[in-house]
């Protein structure tokens, strides 16, 4: 199984200069299984780059993938209208997620596309798509097997642990720490994960603070989740608009103090299990 990041920024895009090294897009992960199946986790605007590098890799031939949404805050589905992939109908999506109040899946995820918003809806997307949406229960995509949990973060999210040919990786953005229900979920579906890709975005006196109740973690608790559930490594994720590269790297290091196989997510970034 293999895992790149297409898009490793939290809540708003940050296309500045201090902010390079591990980039400004927001939420976009590919997994490949080692059969070749292509899985996309969440479609923030590092979707978009996703999409040409598809549609050169694919070359004309018909693409077919199953996307993961773990929630439909703005950063996490703003790269869906430009998703090139959508555009043309010898293509096809299959896309997961938890039923959105008010609404169905398609309506939710069409409606950044609605009129005043965007300049065309969703019927200029020629590709085929189908919608489902999930329980907590596991389930098969291709010749990966997806076990959704629910996270602690406002109008809810979803963790799913990927797994294909006995390796895992624990997709775990958008949580705050702290709801007991909430991290004992977290911890049993972590137990034992090759890799724990996990929201980084606060420090923890802000979690206890200015930034209660918005729904991030910090790179302690993911330390602690990777010590007390035997996780491989730990992959900080989900970075703060306000932590330049500088920043990062500090909290990266600080991080490696406690638990040294620790890496900041950067764009580009692949892992191979």
């Amino acid at each position: 199984m293999r895992l790149r990041f297409w898009g490793v920024r939290g809540s708003t895009p940050t296309p500045q200069p201090e902010n390079l090294r591990y980039g400004g897009n927001t939420p976009c992960l590919e997994f490949r299984s080692d059969a070749g199946s292509l899985l996309i986790a969440d479609c923030g605007t590092g979707l978009r780059m996703l999409g040409k590098s598809l549609m050169k890799e694919f070359a004309g031939r018909p693409i077919r993938g199953n996307i993961l949404i773990t929630h439909f805050h703005w950063d996490h589905i703003q790269g869906l209208p430009f998703f090139g992939p959508l555009y043309h109908e010898a293509n096809q999506f299959h896309i997961y997620s938890y039923r959105p109040r008010g609404g169905s899946l398609g309506e939710t995820l069409g409606g950044q596309m609605t009129q005043p918003y965007f300049p065309v809806n969703m019927s200029a997307m020629r590709a085929k798509r189908k919608y489902a949406e999930v329980s907590n229960k596991p389930f098969e995509l291709d010749d990966f097997h997806i076990r959704p949990a629910r996270l602690n973060h406002p109008q809810g999210c979803l963790c799913y642990r990927i797994g294909n040919n006995g390796k895992s990786i624990v997709l775990a953005t958008d949580n705050e720490p702290g709801n007991s229900k909430g991290d004992r979920t977290l911890r049993e579906i972590s137990k034992g994960a090759d890799v724990l890709v996990y929201d980084s975005q606060y420090e923890r006196p802000q979690l206890e603070h200015e930034k209660k109740g918005w729904g991030h973690g910090s790179w302690d608790e993911g330390v602690k989740i990777c010590k007390e559930c035997a996780v491989k490594e730990l992959i900080l994720f989900h970075h703060d608009p306000d932590s330049d590269d500088q920043a990062i790297d500090n909290l990266q290091q600080r991080a490696r103090e406690r638990f040294p196989n620790t890496r900041a997510a950067f764009e580009g970034m692949e892992i191979t299990l």
